[in-house]
């Protein structure tokens, strides 16, 4: 939806109402771009690529793809802004749960333990393309099975890397993050504001 009054600035290359409304926090007037997806396997990880790589190389194909779509669709030439959030635990990435029996394995490897969640986010403007990555460390207390049961009965885990939602029920698994609050929440918004002052989007 574009705002009525501020002129779009900016294609968003994402459908997560997260990410809409922390643009919207930041007074950011933009619109979603719906890219299809490449055949295959959704966003896989490439042999011996560290989690950290993977991250990187997943916004910056999602930019460059929607870059590319823009173009194709004759589209005004707008920055156009991708992201891409990984949750990584002992060196392995804990992508979206696939259903519920994946969803508990997950949240049971993360249950009192410290892991950390990448995002990485990358603004094409032209033909410049700028990235940026927020690292968080996030600490979640020992959960137990039952509360494990009833958090995947709220259908909150679906959908998001590492199976919870730090801006949902799970914000009370936390017990500690060292870095950016929104950047677990998929967009962080430090990184984001000074990528796209570059790319010439004033930040209120």
């Amino acid at each position: 939806m574009t705002d009525s009054v501020t002129p779009t600035r900016l294609y968003l290359a994402s459908a997560s109402p997260r990410r809409r409304e922390l643009l919207t926090q930041i007074g950011v007037a933009h619109e979603v771009l719906l890219v299809p997806a490449p055949p295959g396997e959704d966003e896989p990880q490439h042999p011996g690529e560290s989690g950290a790589d993977y991250v990187r190389r997943t916004a910056r194909d999602k930019a460059l793809r929607g870059r590319d779509w823009m173009r194709s669709q004759h589209l005004s030439q707008l920055p156009l802004l991708a992201a891409d959030t990984t949750v990584i635990l002992a060196g392995t990435v804990l992508g979206k749960p696939v259903d519920r029996d994946d969803a508990i394995r997950i949240l049971r490897a993360l249950s009192g333990s410290t892991h950390e969640v990448h995002t990485a986010v990358a603004v094409c403007s032209g033909d410049q393309l700028q990235e940026a990555v927020s690292v968080t460390e996030v600490r979640m207390r020992e959960l137990t099975d039952a509360e494990i049961s009833r958090y995947c009965d709220s259908g909150e885990p679906f959908g998001k890397a590492g199976a919870y939602g730090i801006q949902g029920l799970a914000g009370t698994f936390i017990s500690h993050i060292a870095g950016s609050y929104t950047g677990v929440m998929g967009l962080p918004l430090f990184e984001t504001a000074n990528l796209l002052r570059a790319a010439g989007i004033q930040i209120p």
